[in-house]
């Protein structure tokens, strides 16, 4: 009798929740992402869905939920379940700089999400219309024109506190000039306003901006590197083309689940997406045809330390260049 109940009690434990929990993934992902198709984020995170749900073997569904800056996807995803099959292709302008733009965000960018991967940091690009401003042919050319009438020249971005907004602020505030800012919804419409003269620049993320130069409808006048993009090492710096000593401005992209992800669960997708990354031919894709720098980090935990830095740095940022958000 003894040992029958030892049988029966080890059996019952192996029926215990914690014990018979599901394998992850065993159903599809969503990705999340705040911008509309055919921004840098949605040709990204469809270039990763393919290799990514192989390495998984279950599909990755891209879901573009744009507005907001991004917010209506982050506020999405914050109140998910935190069981890893919904997840937000997230920025430093969704994860930092809304944080501080924002008065009454619906989350903290902290505080309601679980930091699983850095994705790599991501540029700008200086750019013209080639047939709508022939005029426009450097950055002294532009400064000049911004110099000469104070808000005449203007920029488009990609929406009120979007980064390119950002990038453009903070642009205008080392060169002593005031250019005029019009945000779009997402970057196919910031762009196509530049390249029909709607207005004069847009400080482009630099995938997208790399597309339109390539096609020869725009003009890539400076990177906001420190160093030469290899992508495009013709294209020089602004430090270098505009005579700002100094002056650099990227962001990141990075992947985040709702808060209170298990370990378990963060690390399967971290280590899919790292092998997805660190294959030569995504590595070349990413560093040659999007001119993104591949992720310093591999960690969540160091993911989660570059946010929380970026959150307090873009604050300082956002002060000093007076951006802010209708």
């Amino acid at each position: 009798m003894q040992r029958r109940s030892l049988l029966v009690a080890s059996t019952s434990l192996l029926a215990t929740p914690a014990l018979a929990q599901e394998r992850f993934p065993n159903r599809p992902i969503t990705l999340l992402s705040g911008f509309p198709n055919g921004s840098g984020i949605d040709i990204y995170a469809r270039r990763m869905g393919e290799p990514l749900q192989a390495i998984l073997g279950q599909p990755i569904v891209i879901d573009n939920r744009s507005g907001a800056g991004g917010n209506i996807a982050s506020e999405y995803v914050s109140k998910a379940r935190p069981d890893g099959y919904t997840i937000l292709f997230g920025t430093a302008g969704t994860h930092a700089i809304n944080q501080t733009l924002y008065r009454n965000l619906p989350f903290n960018v902290i505080d309601s999400f679980t930091p699983i991967t850095h994705l790599g940091d991501v540029p700008n690009i200086l750019t013209v219309s080639i047939e709508k401003r022939p005029n426009l042919r450097s950055c002294p050319d532009v400064l000049a024109a911004a110099r000469a009438r104070p808000q005449a020249v203007s920029y488009s971005s990609t929406g009120n506190g979007a980064s390119t907004h950002l990038a453009g602020a903070q642009f205008a505030s080392a060169a002593g000039v005031e250019l005029l800012h019009v945000p779009y919804r997402g970057q196919p419409g910031a762009q196509a306003a530049m390249l029909s003269g709607d207005v004069d620049i847009f400080l482009n993320q630099s995938g997208p901006a790399l597309g339109g130069i390539r096609q020869g409808l725009s003009r890539g006048l400076a990177v906001t590197t420190a160093q030469r993009l290899p992508a495009a090492p013709e294209i020089p710096t602004v430090a270098e083309a505009c005579n700002l000593p100094g002056f650099v401005s990227t962001t990141w992209y990075g992947l985040f689940g709702p808060a209170h992800m298990p370990a378990e669960i963060v690390n399967t997708i971290n280590n899919a997406v790292q092998r997805v990354i660190n294959a030569s031919d995504f590595r070349e894709w990413l560093v040659m045809n999007q001119a993104i720098s591949p992720p310093p980090v591999s960690t969540p935990a160091e993911f989660a330390a570059i946010q929380r830095r970026d959150v307090a740095s873009w604050a300082e940022i956002i002060r000093r260049s007076g951006a802010s958000v209708d």
